[in-house]
Order: structure tokens, then sequence, then C-alpha cells
């Protein structure tokens, strides 16, 4: 039986770094609300209660019955988490004078903690919180303190439950892997025998029993997600799966017949559909991103229907959901991000039920796997690419002109990083087009008034957060350059410097 860790979701915006330090640990987890615990899950060694937005005194606060998991499974609360458990164990929590926020050191610790085992002296950990901790519940022992926070640390004497009011899974928490691995591997006895490997087998082996000897149906976008959830799917039920490719319109230059020809390479039995007829008129005069998304989202759906509806026995739609996509349309506390083209929704018309083997991975889970199953690198290294293509990446409404004067530009950067050996060092990278703006230029002896070009290029492990890539300045200013030169429509160019947070990765 797989080991697992469960962590249970307050709300906090860091709860899944929490899940990618433990899968880091080769430890399978998963994050569940906070009310959802699998009660009766034999897998299950030990539990994490996440941070969150609300302090333990707000009527919105998350409240968890403790008695379902205290005594059953080692505990490790982090921050609102570990408040709250001090909280209804009958502790004190209050107001800090001041919001504890940022970096701390360790002044005081316990060395022989097992939760505290190969922590240095002086530890940095990271802080943020406006309540504090200010009594425990009897029974409780203060296991760490920082200059500004007495109890930063606790445990309950003769069992296993530890709270912490730093949040061990930010980068900036220097020995924040070694805690978790404390707690996951020493404490809990994880077995740490979670890898792209042992992801594979279990997977196949519960679509062969999700499945059974059903047909099912892929929409293939031409990016990683998809790719790989078809080979994993194709190496569970072979000729039952069949993929779909929809062409709406708005891929990048040239992609629908590129895709087309390296799925032959897979064994894949694809279906090519063009399709964007369909979605220019219905995107037409639309301008609002997320109904572009839903629109673009419903749409996929409508065609997905109307081609399965052509094969024998299909019951299921296969997707290559992945976890950041679950993660940001999804909230506890109610607050979407943003509706992601995978997880829009399905209408109650839809007669074929969901399958997603990869919905519990992040991105480079998602490549490891893909090299596990053999699948050539040039596959698994793309860039992500959102699932409504430029449509998210043409501010105002979407013309065939704008998605063709957009595939150019986005075309030349892309092909430029190649060619300079960047694309490999960049997470995504992608060509915006502003249209709702025209500015000034001058070409030749003309005056222009056309459309500026924004450039976006990031840096990051999961898309959870990302930081602008730092392009060489040659290398931008020839992008730049050919662009405007050969790009009808665009006389400026410029580079987006956000990071996200506060920006998304994607201007839509």
């Amino acid at each position: 039986m797989q080991q697992k860790i469960v962590i249970l979701d307050f709300g906090s915006q860091t709860t899944q770094l929490i899940g990618r330090r433990v899968r880091e640990l080769n430890m399978y987890c998963e994050i569940l609300p906070y009310n959802k615990f699998p009660v009766g899950d034999e897998s299950v060694i030990g539990v994490i209660l996440s941070g969150s937005p609300f302090s333990v005194y707000d009527e919105r606060a998350f409240k968890l019955d403790l008695d379902t998991i205290r005594g059953k499974y080692p505990i490790l609360g982090i921050c609102y988490g570990a408040q709250y458990m001090s909280y209804a164990l009958g502790g004190r929590v209050e107001p800090a004078d001041s919001r504890e926020y940022g970096r701390a050191n360790l002044t005081e610790f316990d060395k022989d903690n097992p939760l505290l085992k190969e922590v240095k002296d002086g530890s940095q950990v990271w802080m943020s919180h406006g309540d504090t901790i200010t009594a425990l519940p009897q029974g409780f022992k203060p296991i760490a303190s920082t200059d500004k926070v007495k109890i930063a640390a606790y445990q309950a004497e003769g069992e296993p439950l530890w709270g912490v009011q730093f949040h061990p899974e930010v980068f900036h928490s220097l020995d924040g892997t070694q805690m978790l691995r404390n707690f996951v591997v020493d404490i809990c006895g994880g077995k740490q025998d979670w890898d792209a490997s042992s992801f594979i087998a279990t997977t196949v082996e519960a679509l062969k029993q999700q499945l059974g000897d059903d047909k099912v149906v892929l929409g293939l976008s031409g990016g990683v997600d998809s790719s790989v959830a078809a080979v994993l799917l194709n190496r569970a039920i072979g000729n039952r799966l069949t993929c779909i490719f929809v062409d709406h319109g708005m891929l990048r230059k040239n992609e629908f017949a590129n895709v087309m020809k390296a799925y032959e390479t897979l064994g894949l039995n694809v279906i090519g559909v063009d399709a964007s007829e369909k979605f220019f008129g219905e995107l037409a005069g639309v301008t609002d991103p997320e109904k572009k998304r839903k629109i673009i989202g419903k749409g996929f759906i409508d065609v997905f229907d109307a081609e399965a509806s052509k094969l024998k026995d299909v019951k299921w739609l296969a997707q290559g959901t992945i976890y950041p996509d679950c993660i940001e349309s999804l909230s506890i506390t109610g607050m979407t991000i943003k509706s992601h083209h995978n997880v829009g929704g399905l209408p109650e018309k839809m007669n074929l039920r969901l399958c997603e083997p990869l919905r519990l991975l992040f991105k480079d889970e998602v490549r490891a796997v893909g090299r596990e199953l053999g699948m050539p690198e040039f596959m698994i290294t793309r860039h992500p690419f959102p699932g409504p293509g430029l449509a998210v990446r043409i501010l105002g409404d979407i013309t065939r002109e704008k998605v063709a004067i957009l595939q150019e530009a986005d075309d030349i950067f892309i092909q430029g990083l190649r060619d300079w050996g960047l694309y490999d060092k960049v997470w995504q990278a992608g060509a915006v087009l502003l249209s709702t703006v025209r500015s000034v230029g001058v070409m030749g002896d003309e005056r222009t008034y056309e459309h500026p070009v924004a450039l976006r290029a990031v840096t990051s492990t999961d898309a959870m957060t990302a930081d602008w890539a730092h392009l060489p300045y040659d290398f931008l200013a020839k992008v730049s350059n050919d662009i405007i030169n050969k790009v009808k429509g665009v006389n400026r160019v410029c580079y987006d410097i956000s990071s996200k947070p506060p920006a998304t990765i994607e201007w839509e």
C-alpha cells in the first residue's frame, strides 16, 4: 500500500509549497480541504495542517474537529495550523504587537527534539502571521523561540503533535526541508518510495480499474501535460484510447501540423480537427478574459462531444489537468485566481465522464513521468502553453488578423530563445499583443500608429511562483528589432519584468 501524508488545507497561499516539499522527499502526499479528512484510509501515516488567511478568532475561520486525527496520526501544524491546535486545546492566541512577517532566526531551540534534529544554530525561518501564541495548552511545551516570538514551535508532551508558527515550506526557511524530513520520514515513518516510476505503476493500475474495458477520448494540446497523459493512458488501455487534437485557430505558428507529426512517433491514435471557424465566430467581439476562457473551454467540450459521438461506446473524456490548474481554479476561501481551460466545469449535457491521471502532479513531476515513459526530450521540455492559446495573449477582442500578427511575433521570440541557447533556461515564454493600445512610431519617413507587443519570459519550478527571466540585453534588442522590422502591425516591443505574485504568468 502506498503511504500517504495528508495536508489539510485551511486556505493558505503556501499550502501547495508544503506539498511540493513533501514530494521532493519522495513521499506521496495529498492536499485536501480542511474538513475532508479521509477517515478510515489506512494509507495515511501523518497529517499536516496548513496556514490560513484568517485568524482563529475570525467568524469565517475554518475549524477542524481535532478528535478525528489526534491520537491516530503524527500531526504538524504550520502557522494557523499551529495556532488553531493551541487555541482549540485550551491555549491562548492573541494579536501580535505588530504583524510578524519576514526573516527571523531560531535563538533557542531543543536540539534533541525529533522535529528539530540537525537544525543549525540560529537557523533562519520565515514568519507570516498577525496573531501569536501567548500560552500553550496544559501538557504542551515550547521547543523553539526567536527574538520576537517566544513560542515559535511547540510539542504536546508524550504524543506526536507539533506546531510551528513559521513556514518551513518556503525557501527562506533554510532548514525547513530538514524539519519536514524529520516529520515525514523519522516521525511518521515514511519510506520515501514515491517517484516517477512508482507513480506510473500505481497510476496505470488505477486507470485499469477505473476505466475497465471502457473507451476513452483525450484532448491533446501539443503540450507536455496532455502528451504525457496520453502516453500514460495508452500504456494502461492501449487502442481503447482515441486522441483528438483541436485546432481552435489560436495555436502558435504552424503548431497544428507540427504537433500532428510529432504524435506519429508516439504510436497514438490521433484525430485532427480544424474547428477554427467555430471558435472565431463565438469569440467575435468578446474582450473579457474570463469569458474568453469559458467560451473556449465550452467549445472544446462541444467539439469533443461531437467527435466522441462519432466513435462507438466512448464513455470517458481524459484531460492533461495538473495540480496548479486545480489550485488556481478552486479555492476553499471562495477566491479564484482564474478559471482554467481544463477545469472550467463540464456542462450537464455532457455524456462523458472525466479522467485526469495527472491531476495531482506538478509540472516538473509530469516531465519526470514523461522521461520515465521514454518520451522524446523535445516534447518533455516544451514550455507550458495555455489551453485557450493566443486568445489569452491578445488583450481585447479576437480576430484572425490579430492572431496572425501575434503568431509571427511569438515565433520570432521563441525561435530566438532556441537560437541563443536560452529556451531551456526559461520556464515559459511568449509574446502578448496589446491590441487595445496603439502607439506612435516612425518607420522610414512615415508616422505609424500600430500595436505594441510585450514579451514575457519567466523562470519557475512549478508555476506557483515565478520570476521574470533576466534575458541578455543584446538578445532582447535583436528580437525587438526583428519583430518590428518583420511583423506588419507592430511598431513597439516591451519586456515584462513582473514576478508572480503579484502578477500572473499569463496576462489574461
